[in-house]
């Protein structure tokens, strides 16, 4: 066997692999008696079928799938044996490979285009600016929050007398045009109804209302909504569409959700037992937590431009754009060449990042380290409990999660490109002029809005 190597230019270059008859042979026979060992044919005992039987039948396949595992074995041993840093995957050269015939040759010669990462460096200093984007926390976001908190924190009491957002629960009775009770009319016991779901002139009959106090209302007047009466009725939604009765509802319960109060209690389901002790520590935490919440957006930001102010250094490199349009192309079938020119440009930018930051881990002597793949689980875990509000989740669970969420491959290996890039930032905010601006939240939005 002998491979060439043609370099079409310093990105992209064609390999030749020349398979002759002692390449494959062996390899081929072998196939074929293993074949025979366990063909199952009509008319023969297992492994007794004639071997020139086998290769009637299933030699050119064998023929064919030795000779692609020589080429394929032979390609990944160059690229890997020569050190090459390839993009994409080799692909079939489409101008210089010759017809092959697995019926007539004997010698084949096999080229495959590969492209080539470019050679580039990458060299920062302080004359690169970069806003850092602090974000400040003021009162209103505090209040917010901990409004968030008591409502979250709060719980359901048994009240006397009726608010718009009370939950009412009673006896519903259809009525006669004089106010008597129906004769076969629908009467629901234990009807439960939200006062603030109905409409204002119908929810102002029963605000102010007392435990026992009946009410007369229009049902159709007080929902406007089939759903909401079928739902209340237990009747069909036709049925509800034709109900105009008035209903006396007598009111047996009355259920309110209370806010909690701002006191020990909810500081510590918030931070956790006796982490503070007074509004004002718990204000300050508050405010610590929400700071905490910012600094991914920060960062986010951050990572954008500094990929900005980088890949302009790269605008010079030449990228085998030709190449990579035709592998991104075989690999995608429901991709149109239209579709791919508006979105290479972004898939370029992606790989030219990709490649700038193994450089700069390099560069930079970034290592990974088991403890910064459990940490960084930790970190994913401990903001996913925080979305539901859970601020204050024991270690040991966060730790069950983390190892969790480790058992899965294709999540380590997101989780090692995300340490990486977080190393390799850290790295750079230390190399260039890191220019730190407050801004509000809002002006902060507004900058991605704009784009």
């Amino acid at each position: 066997m002998n491979i060439v190597r043609k370099d079409v230019d310093a990105i992209n270059t064609t390999i030749g692999i020349q398979v002759s008859k002692s390449d494959y042979a062996e390899k081929v026979e072998k196939q074929l008696k293993e074949y025979r060992k366990k063909a199952n044919i009509p008319g023969f005992r297992p492994g007794m079928v004639p071997l020139g039987l086998i290769k009637k039948m299933y030699g050119k396949a064998i023929f064919a799938e030795e000779i692609n595992k020589i080429i394929s074995d032979s390609l990944m041993n160059y690229i890997k044996e020569n050190d090459l840093n390839i993009l994409g995957e080799p692909l079939p050269n489409e101008t210089d490979q010759k017809p092959i015939n697995f019926d007539t040759d004997e010698e084949f010669e096999f080229l495959f285009d590969l492209a080539l990462a470019p050679e580039f460096e990458i060299n920062l200093n302080k004359k690169d600016k970069i806003k850092y984007y602090d974000i400040i926390v003021n009162d209103e976001m505090v209040d917010n929050q901990i409004k968030s908190y008591t409502s979250r924190f709060g719980k359901y009491e048994t009240v006397d007398t009726v608010e718009e957002k009370d939950m009412l629960k009673g006896e519903l009775i259809e009525l006669n045009t004089n106010k008597t009770p129906k004769t076969d009319g629908i009467r629901v016991e234990d009807a439960v109804m939200a006062a603030d779901r109905m409409t204002k002139a119908q929810k102002e009959l029963f605000v102010n209302a007392k435990k026992g106090d009946t009410i007369i209302f229009n049902p159709q007047k007080a929902f406007n909504n089939e759903v909401e009466i079928s739902s209340l009725m237990k009747i069909s939604k036709e049925e509800a569409k034709e109900l105009k009765s008035n209903f006396s509802f007598t009111i047996q319960n009355i259920t309110r959700y209370v806010e909690s109060a701002i006191d020990q209690s909810l500081f510590d389901k918030v931070l956790g037992e006796g982490k503070v002790t007074t509004k004002a520590e718990f204000r300050a935490k508050v405010a610590e937590g929400i700071k905490e919440s910012y600094v991914s957006d920060s960062e986010y930001k951050f990572a954008l431009d500094a990929k900005e102010v980088i890949l302009k250094k790269m605008k010079d490199v030449e990228f085998p754009e030709a190449f990579l349009k035709r592998w991104v192309l075989s690999t995608n079938d429901n991709l149109t060449p239209e579709t791919l020119d508006k979105e290479f440009p972004i898939m370029l930018d992606d790989l030219k990042w990709y490649l700038v930051k193994n450089k700069l881990s390099k560069q930079y002597e970034c290592k990974i380290e088991k403890d910064d793949i459990n940490a960084y689980a930790k970190k994913i875990a401990k903001m996913q409990f925080a979305q539901y509000g859970m601020n204050n989740v024991p270690d040991d669970i966060l730790e069950n999660y983390a190892q969790e969420s480790l058992k899965k491959e294709d999540a380590v290996k997101n989780m090692i490109e995300r340490i990486i890039e977080e190393k390799v930032l850290d790295k750079v905010k230390e190399s260039i002029k890191l220019e730190t601006k407050e801004i509000s939240y809002q002006d902060f939005n507004k900058m991605f809005e704009e784009k």
